[in-house]
């Protein structure tokens, strides 16, 4: 993990590989923004046309690097982009200062030591800087080729693999002022937490299975503090778990439920986690096509969010009660496997008929939740990979909200927008509920296809106890990147909704949630 410290030396003075300035798209050309005034100095003031004739516009996303100016120690000048010039009398948005630094980092990986002279002009900035540039530095080389590899390209692979970038400081902070330390801090745990679930989306299947990511969370436990609760197959049969069993019944990796506590003495609110584990979704009986399954391992990207926000949330000491729920379970095809047709009777007492098989996070989840809502918390928040209809509807890079109170979606909303995670409310028309009606079971799992994730969340509330304040996150689109990096976002797994849980949870023992 990439280290931070904050810093009150001169961008001359110090010894570095590069020190990172940030460059505005201003009306006639690339600005100079604040932090990076003595470097502009040393080029004359002639910084800005310098990277207007090497191309640059200033334009976000822009990262580039020229030799340092006489009498600097570091060898190298990197200008990130920032966009536009904010408004007068407005500072940079605390988003475009994380996505600068992301830049930045992903530019110097493989790189020891970098000096970060970007707008700095709060703790908050800090903070945001910190992140940005922590998760920018993530890389997922775990399956790479090793230095003692038997084969050539393996081992000619781990020699040439860039590391992360090792160091970060943070020119213009204030390493004695304790809002600053704090936001550092805070930022160093989110970000540590978050590429962890990174890690675990990452995991090749084979590897991560419900056993394997319920140890994770054993050692995490034991780690932080966390007390940590894991059911078995035998015990999900006892309990009469219908969803879990049912979904994890054509694998040989048998489904497991995790429920993950951390208490504080001073808590005055308990809110509850569950997250979607399904560790590879292959579609059960209703086998998705080729072209669709390569990248369901990140099917338990609401479990790794939910496991990443508790932890954080230990991490972070704070004055709320936090449970968290992995539904784990591994959905396959095999000649033990739920059939479209069955009927589970789930945890809630409720019976489900499994119309399509590859409609099962909702199965899992519904468990979960029952099992939730007996603790009687004061909200519950679940966070899947639930369905593409979602991902139809709002893209890939903005999560889906519903909610059974619209101030509290509201709230959950701000909080996203906040900490930089693109959102967007989604009713609950109650009209759709009808189309899951079955002549045989209590409820379908699937219902009209128009609207199909709004339907999925219609069959979710169906599983919240009475009376408690309940949202859905359906991060089907932010979950999993396919495409090239940007910002502070890689390739695979991006950790999406860990952020927008932990700021909930601090909002929440703050007293701000009501």
């Amino acid at each position: 993990m990439t280290a931070l410290t904050l810093s009150t030396a001169a961008a001359s003075g110090l010894r570095a590989d590069a020190i990172v300035v940030g460059v505005a798209k201003g009306a006639k050309g690339p600005v100079v923004a604040p932090g990076a005034e003595s470097v502009d100095k040393a080029y004359d003031g002639k910084l800005a046309s310098v990277l207007e004739t090497l191309g640059a516009s200033g334009a976000e996303g822009e990262a580039t690097k020229l030799p340092a100016p006489s009498g600097f120690k570091a060898p190298v000048i990197l200008a990130v982009g920032l966009g536009a010039v904010p408004e007068k009398d407005q500072a940079y948005d605390a988003e475009v200062l994380r996505r600068a630094a992301g830049v930045a980092a992903r530019a110097l990986a493989g790189s020891k030591k970098a000096a970060f002279a970007l707008p700095l002009e709060s703790a908050a900035d800090a903070g945001a800087i910190a992140e940005g540039a922590l998760l920018g530095a993530y890389a997922f080389d775990a399956y790479k080729g090793t230095a003692d590899a038997k084969d050539a390209k393996a081992k000619k692979g781990a020699k040439d693999a860039k590391g992360p970038l090792a160091e970060a400081a943070l020119l213009g902070g204030k390493p004695r002022d304790k809002a600053y330390k704090a936001a550092v801090e805070r930022a160093l745990a989110v970000a540590e937490e978050l590429n962890r679930a990174r890690d675990l989306i990452n995991t090749p299947p084979n590897d991560l299975y419900p056993e394997a990511f319920a140890a994770v969370a054993q050692a995490a436990g034991k780690e932080h503090g966390i007390k940590v609760q894991v059911l078995d197959e035998k015990a999900l049969a006892k309990g009469g778990y219908g969803g879990l069993l049912g979904v994890g019944a054509g694998s040989a990796a048998p489904p497991r439920l995790v429920k993950l506590s951390y208490t504080s003495s001073k808590a005055k609110k308990h809110l509850a986690l569950v997250g979607k584990g399904i560790t590879y979704d292959s579609g059960g009986i209703s086998l998705k096509p080729a072209g669709h399954n390569e990248t369901m391992k990140c099917d338990m990207s609401g479990a790794a969010a939910v496991f990443a926000a508790v932890v954080a949330v230990a991490r972070l000491g704070l004055e709320v009660n936090v449970t968290g729920w992995l539904a784990l379970a591994e959905n396959m095809p095999s000649g033990s496997a739920t059939r479209p047709g069955d009927v589970l009777r789930m945890y809630s007492g409720k019976t489900v008929e499994v119309l399509n098989t590859d409609a099962e996070g909702r199965l899992v989840l519904a468990d979960a939740l029952t099992k939730a809502s007996e603790d009687k918390p004061d909200a519950i928040v679940d966070v899947a990979t639930l369905t593409g209809a979602m991902v139809l509807a709002l893209g890939d890079r903005t999560f889906g909200i519903m909610a059974n109170d619209d101030a509290f979606r509201t709230s959950i909303h701000e909080i996203a927008e906040e900490v930089g995670e693109p959102s967007w409310p989604m009713p609950m028309p109650e009209h759709l509920r009808k189309g899951m009606d079955s002549p045989t079971a209590d409820i379908a799992n699937m219902g009209e296809r128009m609207g199909g994730g709004l339907v999925a969340g219609l069959f979710l509330k169906e599983f919240v106890g009475e009376g408690i304040t309940w949202a859905h996150l359906d991060i089907a689109g932010p979950a999993f990147h396919e495409g090239a990096p940007y910002g502070y976002t890689p390739k695979g797994g991006t950790g999406s909704a860990v952020r927008t849980l932990v700021r909930l949870a601090e909002r929440t023992a703050a007293g701000d949630l009501g």
